[in-house]
């Protein structure tokens, strides 16, 4: 069984390296669209009852890549090879999930926190763990639920749709959400409070978001405050990338508390201890030469 990656220097390093070679390599294949779909397929089968699936690199496999959800995704591994081959100390899993991230930070999205860490793992969980776009707003909430997440995870993700355009070879939809496919912006929820629009795609899992009286509000309000979207896309995108890793709700909620916050807390904790410690000692001292 595969082990989880010893995080030390050593990994950290390696990592800055391969964001950086993930940017050159979107920038000059324009792929940051299949980039970010191979990271949230890879992390998308997670069921949370079952601790299964996740952000574990098991989409490389045969089985899993064979999923009909996961068609065309081939090309998106094929461009992870070479950084892989250069940062072999990079398990697939982290280096998946920081495709993702840095697709859609080169893309104008917001920055999204990543942490390393993840275990690759060679068991793929059943077929049919991904939405399917033909259905609607309780399919989503079927899909999403199971792996913990909610509704506001649910709208602020679809805003990913912003990158891309379907297939028809791989989905059996053609065209793109918005005007400009390789932007991240939150022209995706302008464009769905707009209704049909001649040569943009509208599905039914995007219908639904409008349609779905929870849904609604959030995509008025990502339509008119693109940073209040990218606030809530970050947050949901990170918690997608650590499904089965670090789970959200092992935390306590809206602690928003991670391994670099803890670091950064303990840090201050003790800056102010031994700050508070200087200035009594030099109370002290220079109370007891007054007094000689």
């Amino acid at each position: 069984m595969p082990m989880a990656p010893v995080v030390d220097a050593a990994y950290l390093k390696s990592i800055d390296k391969a964001r950086r070679d993930l940017r050159a390599l979107i920038a000059e294949k324009n792929c940051a669209p299949i980039m970010l779909r191979l990271a949230w397929h890879d992390a998308g089968t997670y069921d949370a009852a079952t601790k299964t699936g996740g952000a574990n690199g098991s989409i490389r496999n045969e089985e899993e890549l064979n999923h009909s959800a996961n068609n065309g995704l081939k090309i998106a591994l094929a461009f992870c090879e070479p950084i892989k081959a250069k940062y072999p100390n990079i398990t697939y899993a982290d280096l998946y999930q920081l495709a993702g991230v840095v697709a859609v930070e080169v893309t104008g999205g917001p920055t999204i926190d990543f942490v390393p860490g993840r275990k690759d793992s060679l068991a793929s969980p059943r077929e049919g763990r991904l939405p399917d776009a033909k259905k609607g707003s309780q399919h989503l909430r079927d899909i999403f639920y199971r792996m913990g997440l909610s509704d506001k995870d649910i709208v602020a993700l679809s805003g990913a749709h912003t990158l891309g355009r379907a297939h028809p070879e791989r989905s059996g939809f053609d065209g793109a959400w918005t005007e400009q496919p390789l932007k991240f912006d939150n022209s995706y929820f302008r464009e769905l409070l707009k209704g049909e629009s001649e040569g943009l795609l509208l599905l039914p899992t995007d219908k639904c978001l409008v349609e779905d009286p929870s849904f609604r509000p959030y995509v008025e309000l990502y339509a008119k405050d693109e940073d209040a979207f990218f606030k809530d896309y970050a947050e949901s995108h990170k918690k997608l990338s650590e499904l089965g890793f670090r789970d959200p709700t092992s935390l306590p909620s809206g602690s928003g508390c991670d391994v670099s916050t803890s670091t950064v807390l303990v840090q201050g904790a003790v800056g102010v201890v031994v700050a508070a410690a200087v200035v009594i000692f030099g109370y002290l001292y220079e109370a007891k030469r007054k007094s000689k």
